[in-house]
């Protein structure tokens, strides 16, 4: 068998992210509404997952599965990345801060859509591999750093959006602080067993209220030793 082509990578990405507008639709009454953000599908179709995966897995890149990445982590399926960046409602002058970079990909989906990206890694080998990655696709508005992602990124907030790639019990107050008011956060929350996608809203008082969206099962947020 012949090996992929870009152009047979370009088909299976735009098939992905047709397979997307699909759960969209049949998930309507769960996540309210029939439809995804255009943009964000546009941001699904551009980014080329294939690269932010470990090469002997890029001919699977495109299928709707999460897909393993090392250290016992994965990359988020493609249906779950692209809800979660829809419900940040990220607008093209925001900033946004990433908790869980993994090798990239998520990133580089939300610089798509965003004015600056703030990403945080627990790992430092995923850390290190995402910058690279990144820098040599063109996303200069993307800024990796390793560190605890429960403490944020204080020098750089407020942040406009926040998104957690990560479960946890509760959210972390480092991050609810950072939040700017008005700003909106997107983050499973809860046990292992039994996690929501939830979305944080933030008030310009600095209240915030709380939605859960669908079920999900991701890793829990661990903190640097």
């Amino acid at each position: 068998m012949k090996p992929m082509t870009e152009t047979h990578l370009a088909i299976l990405r735009r098939h992905m992210v047709e397979v997307i507008a699909l759960q969209a639709d049949l998930m309507s009454e769960e996540i309210g509404k029939s439809s995804l953000d255009e943009r964000v599908l546009a941001a699904m179709r551009r980014v080329q997952r294939h690269l932010f995966v470990p090469p002997q897995l890029a001919t699977i890149a495109y299928q709707d599965t999460p897909l393993p990445i090392g250290f016992s982590k994965t990359v988020s399926q493609p249906f779950i990345c692209a809800l979660m960046t829809d419900l940040l409602d990220l607008q093209p002058h925001e900033t946004v801060l990433e908790i869980g970079t993994g090798l990239g990909y998520q990133a580089a989906v939300l610089a798509e859509l965003a004015r600056q990206v703030w990403t945080v890694e627990v790992v430092e080998e995923f850390a290190s591999h995402a910058e690279a990655r990144l820098h040599q696709l063109g996303y200069s508005d993307v800024t990796v750093r390793v560190g605890d992602g429960t403490r944020g990124w204080a020098e750089h907030a407020p942040f406009d959006k926040i998104l957690v790639t990560a479960a946890a019990e509760q959210p972390p107050e480092a991050l609810l602080n950072q939040l700017a008011p008005g700003g909106l956060m997107v983050l499973p929350l809860g046990p292992e067993e039994t996690q929501q996608l939830t979305v944080i809203s933030k008030q310009p008082d600095g209240q915030t209220t709380a939605r859960a969206i669908i079920p999900v099962r991701f890793g829990q947020l661990e903190t640097a030793m």
